[in-house]
């Protein structure tokens, strides 16, 4: 007879943390993830990007010396770098951790930082997914700040997913619309990034953000005239949301 495969001890505790969760706003289900035996060692990945600060407050809030990973791709806006510092500044954060990509792996496969152009998907690979990787090794857990509204695969969003079976995903708030974030903004008087307006609702990369009609999702502007729409470091049952045809991604 062949073997049963054994169950996913992730998959069981994301259910059962969905189960025990469920009726939960944003920030008790991100204080439980904190202190959960069940989530384990956590850290927040942040791009300190237009609503990036909801999370970053709640997080110095609850406890400030929570690791948080964000991803310096070196094609960011000179902006977003500076209002990184500003933020990390003001909201106390003991442990901001700055990833980068492998040098080496940058001389070779991008030398001359212009891989977006052919190919959007190896360099989301190398600049974001394989520096995030390496650093996601001493975690259990990480927080995200993906939202059903934002609309794609992110539309059913639960509060915990199964991370392709190596650790867990927490969205606190997923089930936050537009309006809720700009009015936990204006509430707590939390520091807007200078870019961020109904033009440019989302910011990634300088080569990959633009602008968004009136009407238009606000991650219209990312990867704009391409089918590309996230950058890879979100996995849907083991595999990149979007597939990252010819990149290797290091383990």
């Amino acid at each position: 007879m062949p073997l049963e495969a054994a169950p996913d001890p992730i998959a069981a505790r994301v259910s059962d943390l969905n189960r025990r969760y469920r009726h939960h706003g944003a920030i008790s289900v991100l204080g439980q993830a904190l202190a959960d035996v069940q989530v384990g060692r956590i850290t927040l990945v942040s791009s300190f990007g237009a609503e990036s600060v909801v999370l970053l407050h709640m997080i110095s809030v609850l406890d400030r010396t929570t690791p948080v990973l964000f991803i310096d791709t070196e094609m960011l806006f000179p902006e977003t770098l500076a209002y990184q510092s500003e933020v990390s500044k003001k909201l106390g954060l003991t442990d901001v951790r700055i990833l980068r990509a492998n040098r080496e792996y940058m001389r070779q496969r991008d030398p001359d930082a212009m891989l977006h152009l052919p190919d959007p998907d190896a360099c989301c690979a190398l600049r974001k997914i394989e520096p995030l990787q390496r650093a996601l090794a001493g975690f259990e857990a990480w927080i995200t700040g993906r939202k059903r509204y934002q609309g794609g695969a992110r539309a059913a969003l639960e509060f915990f997913e199964n991370d392709a079976g190596r650790r867990i995903k927490v969205n606190p708030l997923a089930h936050w619309d537009k309006a809720d974030v700009q009015d936990y903004i204006t509430n707590n008087r939390l520091p807007r990034h200078p870019l961020a307006g109904p033009r440019l609702p989302s910011l990634g990369c300088v080569p990959c953000t633009g602008s968004v009609s009136t009407g238009e999702p606000d991650r219209a502007g990312r990867w704009r005239g391409r089918e590309k729409t996230e950058c890879g470091i979100h996995f849907s049952k083991g595999h990149p949301m979007r597939g990252l045809t010819g990149a290797r991604v290091s383990r």
